[in-house]
């Protein structure tokens, strides 16, 4: 027997934009596949009116939402809790309302990243050489999970040199937990090549060329762009032209929002057949 439409739970996805996230697809077909009553929409937020928007959708009977650019910086800020993920990177992608009126911020982008480069690619992180290019709020919600996948040099590479400086501040202390090696540079100042790079700016979305030089790349190796569709194409195109295996990031977006659904329904959807599909369907 099917729950009729009264009795699902309410979640949505809010940015701006967002009529192009592939959320909503994903979140439904989980539900779908796990029998749980949920039903997930887009938002298009204004830029100023993030809080206001998610008043509004609490007061709608929301239970929970994620957030995409540019929100995700503002999103610690309106929590009653945060999660240590949440702390360490200052930006959230998952709210959940709960029944007392409290909120919970939760970051699940780097553990959907780490998932998919290890399980779905099979790329193991330890002992690795990465490089993150960027320093804005995509690179802070992953690094951390980056570092606790035991990578043992991560370099983070942006063209305002202090962002990446304030990371590696930010980040030290877990870095040193894990005897990992945290570094900042220019992309002009590269001069290793690395096991992984992962693209982390928005280069790809704007359509701008591919911000590092191509001797970042050591042959055979992971090259990540965690935008996905003709977005990354640019990124992926210049990456296997060089040698590399390159990857975009639609498994990132599927893990991701699988820890978000589980977080919210304590259910762990069948995130590698959900991919398949999407994958499948391109």
């Amino acid at each position: 027997m099917t729950s009729s439409p009264l009795s699902t739970d309410l979640y949505c996805v809010m940015g701006n934009p967002v009529a192009h996230s592939r959320s909503p697809a994903i979140h439904t077909r989980f539900a779908e596949l796990t029998g749980e009553p949920v039903r997930y929409e887009r938002r298009l937020v204004p830029l100023d009116g993030f809080a206001q928007a998610v008043r509004d959708f609490v007061a709608q009977g929301g239970r929970g939402c994620n957030i995409t650019v540019p929100f995700k910086t503002e999103v610690p800020g309106l929590a009653t809790e945060c999660s240590e993920r949440v702390q360490l990177a200052g930006a959230a992608n998952t709210l959940t309302f709960r029944a007392d009126g409290s909120i919970h911020a939760d970051n699940t982008d780097g553990l959907g990243l780490v998932a998919d480069i290890t399980r779905n690619a099979g790329v193991s992180l330890a002992g690795r050489d990465v490089l993150l290019v960027g320093a804005g709020g995509a690179a802070a919600g992953v690094l951390g999970p980056l570092l606790l996948a035991g990578a043992r040099h991560i370099t983070i590479a942006n063209r305002t040199l202090a962002k990446a400086e304030a990371l590696v501040q930010s980040h030290s202390a877990l870095a040193s937990l894990q005897k990992s090696e945290l570094l900042a540079h220019t992309p002009q100042a590269l001069d290793a090549n690395f096991d992984v790079i992962i693209n982390a700016t928005a280069s790809s979305l704007a359509g701008a060329s591919v911000p590092v030089p191509a001797s970042v790349l050591r042959p055979g190796c992971l090259a990540y762009d965690m935008m996905y569709g003709p977005a990354a194409q640019g990124f992926l195109d210049w990456a296997r032209q060089h040698g590399a295996v390159p990857r975009d990031g639609l498994g990132m977006l599927v893990e991701q929002a699988a820890e978000a659904f589980l977080l919210w329904r304590g259910v762990r959807p069948p995130s590698a057949q959900v991919l398949a599909e999407m994958q499948r369907a391109a």
